[in-house]
């Protein structure tokens, strides 16, 4: 078997594995099953299920799984996959509701994979209202990243709704890029083995570009911090808050849908994007719930946005994220002025990414969120000033609906990775003229989750009302 080495990226979720932070993402994906759909066609899905093959990312396991921390570690193909430990079928008490979906996928959440297997597993959950299901699908991030999920997602599901025969998502053959055109060679001149000493003077260049690009970047935030220009923010600025704790193995999930059109409106309104009317909506959110708790900090909360770093032609797999810091703007009352905040906040974060090569932004990121390495130290989560307060991400999904042997997808909601010093991870999915909202925490350090998921809706009502 063939041993494909991880990337420094991939291997960082390997050495963040632990007994209270486990780095596995996930997807909550609910159905809607054609009319007609006869009651017992999980259990015949099921059967299918045993003898369907298998194939990249999926039949992928680490060569040393007894070893995370291993340097040499790499991914070997598993050619004898239990499927039925993989994919397995639940059942809620009939009739099943979201909070009750909920409670069962925030269990499933709170368990590791194995990694003496592919390191992930499929929930076929069945008993919701109206004969409803649900997928929950769940696997290591050193696998995968968000942009790669979402790739599967839309190759593992099909546009059309009277497609019957479409493959389950991990027997779906990974796209093959076509081959490049090679120049023609001059075969009469030796070809040299090992790297040519072009190609090493090139890397040295690029690296060498992408240092000075991110000392001028990080000389920028200094300047800003010293002229008392709080739009840039600094990893210094975020305050400590109850989000920024030690956690428990235990876990909670909570969704919020929003039509894309409502928070597109609000973006076009305050001359921002979707993702600013993603962390307003966030923000309300958060300074609810956190008023209700009597731990509002008098100085905004700071987030971290992962910043894909992808060239469009991508087909994904591993992880190229980089980051940006953002305020909060949590101590501002006015939903309209708070937002406006927030949209100078990232114009200025994304202004710094200007100009700058993969290697620089992924080099500058690195550093900017360097710091956080510290709070998620068990002994020191909660007593040292945080980097950051939240993470909060978009992964764009399919504009189109989606369907899975007749049955519609209603949406998509990912579930992330809260570690120590960061309780609670927010991560929208847009798909099919709705964005998902997945607030994923530790059910220790962050009671009552559900409670933010409701905030976010009402957040969204106060935003358009107060800019009419």
């Amino acid at each position: 078997m063939s041993g494909k080495r991880l990337s420094p990226s991939d291997a960082m979720f390997l050495y963040g594995e632990s007994r209270e932070t486990m780095m596995h993402v996930a997807g909550l994906l609910p159905f809607t099953p054609a009319p007609g759909t006869a009651p017992d066609h999980l259990r015949d899905l099921m059967d299918e299920v045993r003898e369907a093959p298998v194939h990249a990312p999926w039949n992928l396991r680490l060569r040393s799984p007894d070893l995370l921390r291993n340097p040499l570690q790499s991914w070997i193909e598993e050619d004898n996959i239990d499927r039925e430990y993989h994919v397995r079928r639940s059942a809620l008490p009939t009739p099943g509701d979201e909070r009750e979906l909920g409670i069962l996928v925030s269990r499933l959440h709170g368990y590791p994979v194995d990694f003496h297997r592919p390191p992930w597993e499929a929930h076929l959950i069945e008993g919701l209202e109206g004969g409803r299901f649900a997928l929950y699908v769940k696997v290591h991030h050193s696998l995968v990243d968000g942009f790669s999920a979402m790739r599967v997602l839309s190759n593992a599901l099909s546009t059309d709704p009277n497609d019957r025969t479409h493959p389950l998502f991990f027997s779906v053959p990974p796209k093959i890029r076509p081959p490049r055109e090679d120049k023609p060679k001059d075969h009469d001149k030796a070809e040299p083995e090992g790297v040519l000493f072009p190609e090493l003077l090139a890397a040295v260049r690029t690296q060498y570009g992408a240092s000075k690009t991110v000392a001028k970047a990080l000389m920028n935030i200094v300047r800003s911090r010293r002229a008392g220009d709080h739009e840039l923010v600094s990893p210094l600025e975020a305050p400590r808050c109850i989000l920024n704790a030690r956690i428990s193995k235990s876990r909670r999930f909570a969704t919020q849908k929003l039509e894309t059109a409502r928070l597109r409106a609000v973006a076009k309104a305050v001359g921002g994007t979707l993702n600013d009317v993603i962390l307003a909506l966030s923000a309300g959110s958060l300074r609810k719930y956190l008023i209700e708790h009597d731990a509002l900090p008098s100085a905004p909360l700071v987030a971290m946005v992962p910043v894909a770093v992808r060239a469009k032609d991508d087909e994904g797999g591993g992880n190229a994220v980089g980051a940006i810091l953002a305020s909060l703007a949590t101590d501002v009352a006015d939903p309209a002025k708070r937002i406006q905040t927030i949209v100078a906040s990232t114009m200025h974060a994304k202004s710094q990414l200007q100009g700058m090569s993969k290697a620089a932004i992924l080099s500058y990121s690195a550093l900017l969120t360097a710091p956080s390495m510290l709070q998620m130290i068990p002994s020191t989560a909660g007593h040292v000033r945080p980097t950051f307060n939240v993470v909060i991400s978009n992964v764009p999904g399919p504009e189109e609906a989606r369907y899975f042997r007749g049955a519609r997808l209603e949406a998509a909601y990912p579930m992330s990775i809260p570690v120590h010093g960061q309780a609670l991870n927010i991560t929208c999915n847009s798909y099919a003229g709705s964005v998902g909202f997945g607030f994923t925490g530790c059910r220790d350090t962050v009671p009552h989750l559900q409670r933010l998921a409701v905030y976010c809706g009402e957040a969204m009502d106060d935003l358009e009302e107060a800019l009419r």
